[in-house]
């Protein structure tokens, strides 16, 4: 399994194909895509950075900016072999990108992938919730009040995300049945919804 270092540095090189980024302004997309409970910190992005620089996946680049200051500022590229990386591993539909840690940062980038892997990704994904809902459902039974409103919530997000999975699932067969391009579709994920472990 990816450990979430490989997660930021996938999601890092996504956005880099979008643009040249500094560190303040990736930082904040990183936040809005991952979704993680806690805000990624400098302390995790900046190690994060340096290994990529490293293994030649990105490249810094000094730039100053007369209007904000005269201090310059490190803005960060991806290489030709940060692009092939990502490519190879966008790809790969294994249980891993299932799980909590990736599946988001994987839908975020599902234009980059085909319909076959998305599919895979998605219908996984839906799997593995509906696992976690069949466990909470045993779990339920013999425990106090509010941890069977803590469950109880637990579950409801589940079945929300679930929901909105196996209509993702159906646009997806639909726009493949139809002979459409491979562009995902574009629908919103449900509000409100956090990864849960019941």
């Amino acid at each position: 399994m990816p450990s979430k270092g490989a997660t930021l540095e996938l999601a890092v090189l996504g956005l880099l194909q979008e643009s040249p980024l500094h560190g303040y302004e990736l930082r904040k997309r990183l936040n809005l895509l991952l979704g993680w409970t806690r805000l990624l910190s400098y302390g995790s992005l900046y190690p994060a950075l340096k290994r990529m620089l490293r293994a030649g996946w990105i490249t810094e680049v000094v730039a100053t900016s007369p209007t904000v200051s005269r201090r310059a500022r490190i803005v960060y590229q991806i290489t030709p072999a940060g692009t092939e990386y990502f490519a190879s591993e966008i790809t790969d539909a294994g249980p891993a990108a299932w799980e909590d840690e990736n599946f988001n940062m994987r839908f975020a980038f599902f234009s980059r992938t085909d319909a076959a892997v998305r599919l895979r990704i998605l219908e996984g994904r839906r799997s593995r919730l509906q696992e976690r809902l069949d466990r909470a459902r045993v779990l339920s039974s013999g425990a106090d009040r509010y941890q069977t409103e803590l469950r109880r919530h637990a579950a409801e997000s589940v079945e929300r995300e679930v929901r909105w999975l196996t209509d993702l699932i159906e646009a997806e067969r639909g726009n493949h049945d139809r002979g459409g391009n491979d562009r995902a579709p574009q629908t919103a994920p449900p509000q409100n919804v956090a990864p849960q472990n019941p």
